[in-house]
């Protein structure tokens, strides 16, 4: 018998490319230091603007002005727009295929970081659900979003 009962998926970063990979290219672009944008997101992690937006405290517009500031004190000014464009990842095909592979023996669950605004949601990696991402999120029994828990994504 199968101990195992259930399976938690990280939707960006797992299903996706990660978006380290992004944020890596935009600081060498902008001559920044390698993983100053990780180092920002990381300052204060339990009340700076990303953690904020995580929990849907804020909106978009906010959240732009305050990482401006976070990461201009760090010593680089960055638009908090700039890094929300940066959170497009790309489908891993192989994952899908395990994901589809394990559907109906085992409880799905995706974990996600899914940032709300007005005008639009951005789930992780800034996916949709629409389209092919709706065939994917069909695959898990459960999609637990932190914007709509308001809470962070341990």
């Amino acid at each position: 018998m199968n101990s195992i009962k259930a399976v938690f998926w990280d939707f960006g970063g797992v299903i996706t490319t990660s978006p380290f990979d992004s944020f890596n290219l935009y600081e060498e672009k902008h001559g920044l230091e390698k993983d100053f944008i990780r180092r920002v997101n990381s300052t204060n992690p339990d009340s700076n603007a990303w953690a904020k937006l995580e929990r849907n405290q804020i909106d978009l517009s906010e959240f732009n002005d305050l990482f401006l500031n976070e990461s201009t004190n760090l010593g680089y000014p960055i638009q908090g727009v700039d890094v929300i464009g940066l959170l497009q990842g790309q489908i891993r095909p192989e994952m899908v295929q395990a994901l589809e592979a394990i559907k109906g023996n085992l409880i799905q669950a995706c974990l996600t970081n899914n940032i709300v605004s007005p005008e639009t949601q951005l789930s992780d990696q800034n996916v949709s659900i629409a389209g092919k991402n709706e065939e994917i999120m069909s695959l898990f029994d459960f999609v637990i979003a932190s914007s709509e828990q308001n809470v962070r994504k341990p």
